[in-house]
């Protein structure tokens, strides 16, 4: 039952990525390129904790909290660099 739960997630996470990854290539303004770049690194975190549950490896754990706070960090540099520039 989990592993036909953590496939059907897989591919719609897969989805959600390519759309993330279309949406960054269309967006005119780097907040909106930003913006998609942050939720595609969601999506990443996502992955890790469908492969946690899957696997029941607990050490994707250590993995998932480290890239959210690199994904946060590097987030809120770009919007201050954004917020500095004025565009």
């Amino acid at each position: 039952m989990i592993e036909t739960a953590a496939y059907m997630s897989y591919g719609l996470l897969s989805l959600a990525a390519l759309m993330c990854v279309l949406r960054m290539l269309k967006a005119r303004t780097i907040a909106n390129r930003i913006v998609a770049l942050d939720l595609l690194l969601v999506i990443v975190v996502l992955f890790l904790a469908v492969a946690t549950a899957q696997t029941g490896e607990h050490s994707y754990l250590n993995v998932l909290v480290v890239v959210a706070l690199l994904g946060f960090i590097g987030t809120a540099l770009v919007a201050a660099f954004i917020e500095r520039r004025g565009t």
